[in-house]
């Protein structure tokens, strides 16, 4: 398993639901696909800062 890029706990916290075991891995696995897009697009934009607008 990778190292998770999320809390398992805080997603609890903004859930009244019942939470799989293995939701976390895969929010974490979206989140670093998220973050690599936004490197791209930052670094397309010829910046080494991501930036809220780069998501």
């Amino acid at each position: 398993m990778a190292e998770l890029l999320v809390v398992r706990s805080k997603i609890k916290d903004c859930t009244k639901c019942n939470v799989a075991g293995d939701f976390a891995d895969a929010l974490s696995k979206k989140v670093e696909a998220m973050i690599k897009d936004a490197e791209r697009r930052a670094l397309q934009n010829k910046r080494k800062t991501l930036m809220p607008h780069d998501l």
